[in-house]
């Protein structure tokens, strides 16, 4: 395997999985419980093509490559040093072959990819719109949590063009923007099929959100039963050791 650089401030991290590792940059964004649980939640069968919007670090494709039987996973990044660390973390797995990591901006998928070019599309987008304070724009972790660079609706309209009809896309957000969520995605005739909530305590109100919707697909919903983050401060519960891989 060639030798990869690794750059100021950048660290390499074990995945727990398939013994894949992944650079991360402390100074700008690591990878959260958030991108995690979306890629168990995420399914790709045989011979299905994979979509991750806004990879970052490329942890979604790289731990959904790990976890399922998809045939070829991309990840599209609009910071170029960031595409650059995600593109080196294939490097570094050998992964080369299964994952190709883009730089480009998101708003501009469709047009990157070709309208109805993928089975799946994943995306961990930005939680905060305009009503959302900021320190510094500039940051690469404000854009990670900002709608700086994109809107949902940027997102969903992507998504939606980039899928084959029937296709499905995946996303994790916040539950209290869970109208919103729906109205836009239904916009782009992506119907919310699957939702399962996260819940930091059993006893908490949930703070996340993971949803599968389908392109053109029918009205229905099954809401899966809850993941419970912590059983006590500090003490992950049985299922999140499992989605680790732990």
């Amino acid at each position: 395997m060639a030798q990869i650089e690794i750059l100021e401030h950048e660290r390499i991290d074990d995945l727990e999985r398939n013994g894949y590792r992944i650079i991360q940059n402390e100074k700008k964004f690591c990878f959260g419980m958030d991108a995690v649980l979306l890629s168990g939640f995420a399914r790709a069968g045989k011979g299905e093509r994979v979509l991750d919007l806004g990879t970052g670090t490329g942890i979604i494709p790289i731990l959904m490559e790990a976890k399922t039987e998809g045939e070829h996973f991309t990840g599209l990044e609009i910071q170029e040093d960031m595409a650059d660390m995600a593109g080196r973390s294939v490097a570094l797995n050998g992964l080369e072959d299964k994952i190709t990591i883009v730089a480009g901006d998101l708003k501009e998928a469709s047009k990157i990819f070709g309208k109805a070019s993928f089975d799946v599309v994943t995306c961990n987008p930005p939680y905060m719109n305009q009503n959302h304070g900021l320190k510094n724009p500039e940051e690469p972790k404000a854009i990670a949590r900002h709608e700086l660079l994109c809107t949902f609706d940027d997102v969903a309209r992507e998504a939606a063009a980039l899928l084959v009809p029937g296709g499905r896309f995946y996303l994790v957000h916040r539950p209290h923007r869970l109208t919103e969520l729906f109205e836009t995605m239904r916009k782009y005739k992506l119907e919310p099929k699957r939702m399962k909530f996260v819940h930091p305590f059993v006893h908490e109100e949930a703070n996340m959100v993971l949803v599968e919707a389908f392109r053109g697909g029918r009205p229905q919903m099954r809401v899966e039963a809850p993941v419970i983050v912590y059983e006590h401060p500090g003490v992950y519960t049985k299922e999140i050791y499992e989605i680790y891989g732990y």
